[in-house]
């Protein structure tokens, strides 16, 4: 599910994926590899893809026919009939539109019989990321009884609640938080899938809700894409072996005790279809392979779910040759619905309906008349149904398409049981909240990151760890639920939670610490790695910090660029002569080259969730000195020999990856790994990734210079420099490192500045949308005497600058603080957020003196210095 409605379309180029046969998809359902990837190692040569401008004809014959695992219910058809005649058409299109909770009140369903309501990634009771279990369960309550109460005319019908359980039901505090799917996709374990579905659903119906968007079954083949996390592989045989097995887990197996019942809920299956192959890896962009890559690869989720009953689909927001998928009648009506049997509804995602040419988030009868039948009209829901309903009096949209889509919704209500179901806090599991993070739960999860971690190196056996011996455990995520849970968890991004937040669960720094002094060795957190004594072992836990869709859209391989303290820390601890096991935790393999050099053993833990007790049960020994537990994780991604290494999938033409699809250790194996190359392939004009200054120098392919009026663009490539007339002057200090930070003084005798330019031009205009902020870690060294303008630009008018004058001049002289500027500020002041070249600039026509020493994008963050665009004008 999508968070915010506008988003800027992918660059055009051409997708190199070579296919798999097109026979091949009708065995996936029922194949499953054990992980040495030797059934992959081949693949068919794709036919010649389309040009980007060119349509491209589907063809339905040639797709598979699953079969849907319901028979016609006669007595089933009659009730829907006996409802449907009794509605009036206001009330039909009503159930065809969903509203998310931040822009729908129970009064409003009330009052428009709306069917449908969601809670967005960020979307809370009372607006609370940490709401409680009993908040979430109040609120489903409030809703369920407007749909029901006729007191202001219509009929009771039960609404239906969707929520983002993507790795369990991680929007309730409390809950059990399962390894996002990279990491299960690692475990070759479609058993534990369907145990994992089974948990997400009780704690999902605990808390109120009946309806789940999972699971993912995109096959992503660009690790650059920001959810690349939320696919179980690249491997479409993978996906394909886990899709069925997770709907079974929510929903019950079709025909046995229990399907849909009080302990399960609805899946939906998405994103349909091609989202993990955008061209460059870019969130929503087009899909531009042919029809048989489309069916082969990035359909091959779909059939085993539709097999296993699957009650919803929900459409992608990629485009296929340039074609939204919403408004997409080939594939929504034609493929799904038609060749493949599929008798549950389409719902959309996040205003996605708003992207189809010639509609916007109010106005689309487009996207019902190509087949998608319940909007996800987010904050649009008011203006999306009072259009709708004007297209179906006008005839816009038939009354027949009409009737088909509430058909299909009513069916899967009354299959679920929701007539008869009462308000959610009184079926079998509402308000049962033991059940949240429960020791069995737990326990699961647990099992899980056991068999998800990967182990790329292990120089000189040095894994598993005598946990008797004195232990250091250092790194930014030895002791963060946050980070090691990634995004999806709380809120849309996973940012901004503290520790408290998780009462049901266990860091890794704990997880290594109990079982540690249960043994009698010796355990010590240090985050930078100091130490009083000696120890025998470092565990140092690093890796990406949490992000959630296109935020985490990234252009190269590369990890943090332009920040290098994870890697030296890894070699300070080295240097003291100190074996160091590195694990790390990311949502896909990226160019590690350099770290896996310096650490004896590295350990892929991906995204473990809430259970940090399980990397803990793998790399230490029992007290006896026998092996715990061994590795079983195999990479279902292919690892980067160098950080350009986009189209490394199992299967393509010249495949040629650091670590195969399949790799993964044992402790029976030899471990040794000698030195990887540590030429990244990345160039100097390439983008910063986000990180435009830090640790004393500028980022790959940025530039530091000083200008004003009479000196244009001077390089500022030593320091001290400054400009001829005095105007400004710039300077080494220090922050966290030695001269690792840069002093600027303005004189006051001209309009001066000091900017970071980039080689190329960047297009931020996504970051912009998606509420991405610039943050600058800086230093108020004396008081300010005129405005102080920190601005991005492209050239004559189209820059854009905001004074932060007034916040700066706020702030304690002498602390560092970190500034966050709203990227939609610069914009708003009139920049053209698509070809930046000043990546930012700092400038003054005062007196000033200032210190910075990183500047970078992110997502909100606690612990920052917020600027108000409205008063920094």
């Amino acid at each position: 599910m999508e968070k915010l409605p506008r988003r800027a379309r992918a660059p055009m180029t051409r997708h190199l994926l070579a296919a798999a046969t097109a026979a091949s998809l009708f065995l996936l359902a029922a194949c499953h590899r054990d992980g040495n990837g030797d059934a992959e190692k081949t693949a068919a040569a794709a036919p010649a893809t389309p040009a980007a401008d060119q349509p491209v004809t589907i063809h339905p014959d040639q797709w598979p026919t699953p079969k849907w695992p319901f028979a016609n219910d006669p007595a089933l058809e009659k009730r829907i009939d006996d409802v449907m005649a009794q509605m009036s058409v206001e009330e039909k299109v009503a159930q065809t539109i969903q509203g998310d909770i931040a822009s729908i009140t129970p009064e409003d369903v009330r009052k428009y019989r709306i069917g449908s309501i969601l809670a967005g990634g960020s979307s809370d009771p009372g607006g609370k990321y940490n709401a409680s279990p009993a908040e979430w369960l109040k609120l489903a309550d409030a809703f369920y009884e407007a749909s029901m109460d006729t007191s202001q005319g219509g009929h009771a019908i039960p609404i239906i609640f969707g929520i983002d359980a993507v790795h369990g039901q991680s929007n309730i505090v409390g809950a059990t938080l399962f390894p996002h799917n990279i990491g299960l996709g690692a475990m070759r374990n479609p058993a534990l899938i369907r145990k994992i579905g089974e948990v997400t659903a009780a704690e999902t119906r605990v808390t109120g809700m009946e309806w789940t968007f999972a699971p993912t079954v995109a096959v992503p083949q660009d690790d650059r894409w920001g959810r690349t996390y939320e696919g179980y592989s690249e491997s479409p045989q993978v996906v394909a072996s886990y899709a069925g097995e997770m709907v079974k887990g929510l929903q019950g197996e079709p025909g046995q005790p229990g399907f849909l019942d009080g302990h399960h809920v609805i899946s939906s299956v998405k994103h349909y279809v091609g989202d993990g192959g955008t061209t460059d890896g870019k969130d929503q962009g087009d899909t531009q392979v042919t029809e048989a890559e489309l069916r082969d690869i990035h359909a091959a989720g779909y059939p085993p779910a539709i097999e296993a009953g699957a009650q919803a689909v929900m459409a992608s927001f990629n485009s296929f040759h340039g074609e939204k998928m919403h408004g997409y009648k080939a594939m929504l009506t034609d493929v799904l619905k038609d060749r493949m049997n599929f008798g549950g509804f389409v719902v959309g995602d996040w205003n996605g309906h708003g992207q189809v040419k010639g509609c916007t988030t109010t106005d689309c009868p487009a996207a019902f008349n190509a087949g998608l039948d319940l909007a996800m009209a987010s904050d649009s829901w008011k203006g999306l149904y009072e259009s709708e309903l004007a297209a179906v009096k006008s005839g816009k949209i038939t009354q027949e398409r009409l009737d088909d889509a509430v058909r299909r919704i009513l069916r899967v209500k009354m299959r679920l049981g929701l007539f008869e179901a009462g308000k959610p806090s009184q079926r079998p599991l509402g308000g049962k909240y033991e059940l949240l993070g429960s020791p069995e739960h737990r326990a699961i999860a647990r099992q899980a990151v056991r068999e998800s971690l990967v182990l790329l190196k292990n120089n000189g056996g040095t894994l598993p760890l005598d946990p008797r011996k004195r232990i250091l455990v250092a790194g930014d995520g030895a002791n963060d639920m946050g980070k090691q849970s990634g995004g999806w968890t709380l809120n849309w991004q996973g940012t901004g939670t503290t520790r408290a937040d998780y009462p049901n669960g266990n860091t890794i720094w704990e997880g290594l610490k109990q079982q540690i002094d249960a043994a009698g060795g010796k355990a010590e957190l240090s985050i930078e790695g100091q130490y009083k004594t000696k120890p025998d072992v470092a565990v140092v836990v690093f890796g990406e910090n949490p992000y959630a869709e296109f935020q985490g859209d990234i252009s190269t391989l590369l990890y943090k660029p332009g920040d290098d303290s994870d890697l030296e820390l890894l070699k300070k601890l080295k240097a003291d002569g100190i074996p160091v096991v590195a694990v790390f935790l990311s949502g896909r393999p990226l160019w590690m080259n350099r770290e896996i050099n310096t650490a004896d053993a590295f350990v892929a833990a991906w995204l473990p969730g809430s259970e940090g007790a399980g990397i803990a049960d793998v790399i230490l020994r029992k007290a006896d000195g026998s092996v715990q537990n061994d590795f079983k994780g195999k990479l279902s991604f292919s690892w980067p020999r160098t950080a350009v290494q986009f189209h490394n999938n199992v299967g393509q033409k010249d495949y040629d990856p650091q670590f195969a699809f399949g790799y993964g250790l044992t402790y029976a194996d030899k471990g040794e790994q000698a030195k990887l190359s540590e030429e990244s392939g990345v160039s100097g004009d390439q983008s910063a990734g986000g990180v435009y200054f830090n640790r004393g120098k500028p980022a790959i392919g940025v530039a530091m210079q000083l200008s004003n009026a009479s000196h244009a663009d001077m390089p500022a490539t030593t320091v001290p420099v400054g400009l001829s007339d005095g105007s400004l002057k710039m300077s080494a200090v220090d922050h966290k490192a030695q001269e690792d930070a840069r002093r600027l003084v303005w004189s006051g005798a001209s309009d001066a500045r000091a900017q970071l330019v980039s080689a190329k031009a960047l297009d931020l205009s996504r970051e912009t949308n998606g509420d991405i902020l610039m943050y600058v870690t800086l230093r108020r060294d004396s008081d300010l005497t005129g405005p102080l303008w920190l601005g991005v630009g492209c050239g004559q008018g189209c820059s854009g600058q905001v004074d932060i004058g007034k916040t700066v001049g706020q702030l304690p002289a002498g602390q560092w603080k970190v500034l966050a500027v709203p990227l939609k500020c610069f914009q708003a002041a009139g920049a053209d957020m698509t070809k930046l070249v000043q990546v930012p600039y700092l400038a003054s026509a005062a007196k000033a003196d200032v210190s910075f020493s990183r500047i970078a994008l992110g997502q909100s963050q606690a612990d920052v210095v917020a600027v108000d665009c409205a008063t920094a004008k």
